[in-house]
């Protein structure tokens, strides 16, 4: 009896030692972090800051893959669908986790059941935005400037979208979505005065704003932005219900193994603590926000929650 304990224990301890072999020494070949939006957008921004010290941090490459379409789903359909070792990641967000899903006639996955949250990196307001010229004075002018007009987004289901259709059932008027493959492409646009108001996460239009190229209209955060400070937010202006934020982390397909997500979640910890990405995320109004892989994915799970009512209400798979 006595023999046959010790060997039942010396099978488990010899199970626990060699449980994980091939991810004993990761990462041993370049990683790959998916954004799925077109490059020059917030996420876009956001990874390519992440991915050099990330890097470093492990020893491998980073390298930043765009895969733009359909509310962020394209992105996150490769990612879901990637093998759980640890190479494919996503620079997650509230577009293909908490929104595009849902807004598209057929689910494409399961935000929280298929994907693995590491790490959140931090979130950022949405900014209302106007040609200088041709678009609305304030966002009060809205139902008045643009009613049969037309709004830009970084695409179908995205958050930018989203939102323009909470202004609208808020404030009581219509105007047609114009949706792009990103917050870049929609920029251009919007400078060009092709579409009169756009509506993005405010991280990569700032300098915009502050060149006088596109006009801020309201930030949807609380309290104003440090990015524009000239910008009022949505409720000093007496639209609480439009406040929404976005949020950036790093996801990876369901099933990653612990040792992979503990390694790589110290890794980002130590590559946001760092003074210049600190600096950097200030500059693109990115609020760092520190929690734990399983506070990251409570946090995403709930935001599916939160935002179901306003996809509801906006009926989006019809926009």
């Amino acid at each position: 009896m006595f023999r046959r304990t010790l060997l039942a224990a010396s099978i488990a301890t010899l199970a626990l030692t060699t449980a994980s072999p091939a991810f004993a020494a990761w990462p041993e070949k370049p990683l790959r972090i998916v954004v799925t939006f077109a490059a020059g957008g917030a996420s876009d921004i956001v990874a390519r800051v992440i991915a050099e010290p990330l890097g470093k941090a492990l020893g491998q490459p980073v390298v930043v893959d765009n895969k733009p379409g359909a509310g962020g789903t394209i992105g996150g359909l490769d990612v879901a669908r990637a093998a759980p070792d640890g190479y494919t990641l996503m620079l997650s967000n509230s577009t293909p986790l908490s929104i595009g899903p849902f807004t598209v006639p057929k689910q494409p996955y399961d935000p929280v059941k298929q994907f693995t949250h590491v790490a959140m990196l931090g979130i950022a307001p949405v900014v209302f935005m106007a040609h200088p010229k041709t678009g609305p004075a304030s966002l009060k002018d809205l139902p008045k400037a643009l009613a049969g007009g037309s709004f830009g987004s970084g695409g179908p289901g995205s958050i930018g979208h989203i939102v323009g259709e909470m202004a609208k059932a808020e404030m009581k008027f219509q105007m047609t979505h114009v949706p792009y493959r990103g917050g870049a492409p929609m920029a251009t646009d919007l400078i060009a005065g092709t579409v009169p108001m756009g509506i993005d996460v405010i991280t990569a239009f700032a300098p915009m704003m502050k060149a006088g190229q596109i006009k801020g209209l309201a930030v949807t955060s609380r309290t104003r932005s440090p990015l524009a400070p000239d910008v009022p937010s949505v409720v000093e202006l007496g639209l609480p219900q439009l406040v929404a934020e976005n949020y950036f982390g790093v996801s990876g397909p369901a099933g990653l193994p612990k040792d992979v997500v503990d390694k790589l979640a110290g890794a980002i910890a130590e590559v946001v603590a760092q003074p210049a990405i600190v600096k950097r995320f200030e500059e693109l109004g990115l609020t760092t926000v520190k929690m734990t892989s399983t506070e990251f994915a409570g946090f995403v799970a709930k935001q599916v929650t939160d935002w179901t009512p306003a996809i509801k209400a906006a009926d989006l798979k019809n926009n």
